[in-house]
């Protein structure tokens, strides 16, 4: 595929933008910036990656609208395109020169599936499958091998379960949605009551809720409430080992890194961004478009639109305050100390 083809497909009314040297290189893959060959194009998404123009072996480049880096590339002969979203147009690349695995539509011999279930059409359901009683899959869905679904689940058209993932009882799943290998959606729960005599469990007779679009990655779990739902809205994406306890309730078009963890009842809006091993506490509730850096300790509420960090979270610009006198301590104390003698 010439470099003028991919940019055809990939934006077709902006031939504006373009920029070819006289020869319009073949293009055969997509790359890094740092491991890009002659046939592979690549992406930068802003200036501070300038010096990597003159570094890099790409044919082609997908570029900032940043004059800069696009003299940099013409004078380098590489053909680029320049866009107010690289990064989007990168990922639109990769679409076309790879996909992920994808079985065709077949039911396994090993496949346990209860006379009750109700099963869609083109359905994939992997080794070992377990399909208990009352369960509803709809059209398009694909179970790798080893997933347990429990009574009485549903899930939507072109869902896709990766292997050894468990959908616990009423779970209800929405279209188009992915979840990972090892995660565990509508476990239990965790509900003790303290007695004189040690621990009540209280059981866990809700169920969770995943609506369209919802991505949970490896090893994440998202748990059913004693009573009522846990729901996650539509398009949220979840990364490997994120946990969400009982009755939270959580946005469309949120985003959680790997190692968040949600306390019981913690209630956040949409396009929420929480980055790694952020925690929230009990009861917290995080406004629409609020952003947590990483490691944040969330333990009140925090307003729409606004930027933690640290622990406990407090907002960005002071935390950056704060850390840059913290590193100044040992000093400030000796100069405190000098004031007293």
């Amino acid at each position: 595929m010439k470099f003028s083809e991919l940019i055809d497909i990939l934006h077709p009314q902006s031939h504006s933008l373009n920029n070819f040297p006289d020869c319009d290189p073949d293009i055969t893959g997509v790359a890094s910036i740092e491991e890009a060959t002659k046939t592979t194009v690549s992406y930068i998404e802003g200036g501070k990656f300038a010096s990597m123009v003159n570094q890099t072996q790409a044919s082609g480049l997908i570029l900032p609208l940043d004059e800069a880096l696009q003299n940099a590339a013409s004078n380098r002969g590489i053909a680029w395109i320049a866009t107010s979203q690289p990064r989007l147009m990168f990922a639109k690349a990769i679409a076309l020169f790879y996909q992920p695995f994808q079985p065709l539509p077949g039911i396994h011999p090993t496949a346990i599936i209860d006379p009750s279930a109700t099963i869609g059409e083109n359905i994939y359901l992997g080794s070992n499958v377990v399909i208990s009683a009352g369960v509803k899959l709809g059209n398009g869905v694909m179970v790798h091998p080893n997933v347990v679904i429990y009574p009485q689940v549903t899930i939507g058209h072109g869902t896709v379960l990766h292997a050894n993932c468990t959908i616990h009882e009423r779970s209800i799943i929405g279209n188009n949605c992915v979840i990972h290998s090892g995660a565990v959606i509508g476990a239990e729960g965790f509900g003790f009551v303290p007695t004189a005599d040690g621990w009540y469990k209280m059981q866990q007779s809700g169920y969770v809720v995943l609506e369209d679009g919802v991505e949970v990655g490896c090893n994440s779990t998202v748990d059913r409430p004693a009573v009522g739902e846990t729901r996650i809205g539509k398009n949220t994406k979840l990364d490997n080992l994120v946990h969400i306890a009982h009755s939270c309730q959580v946005g469309q078009n949120c985003a959680m890194a790997a190692q968040v963890g949600l306390a019981g009842g913690v209630k956040i809006g949409n396009r929420v961004i929480l980055a790694g091993q952020v925690g929230v506490a009990n009861q917290a509730k995080i406004g629409d478009g609020a952003v947590a850096s990483a490691q944040s300790g969330i333990h009140n509420d925090v307003k729409a639109g606004e930027v933690v960090s640290g622990s406990p979270a407090i907002a960005n610009k002071l935390y950056l305050k704060v850390s840059a006198i913290y590193k100044r301590l040992p000093e400030i104390y000796k100069a405190f100390k000098k004031l007293g003698n």
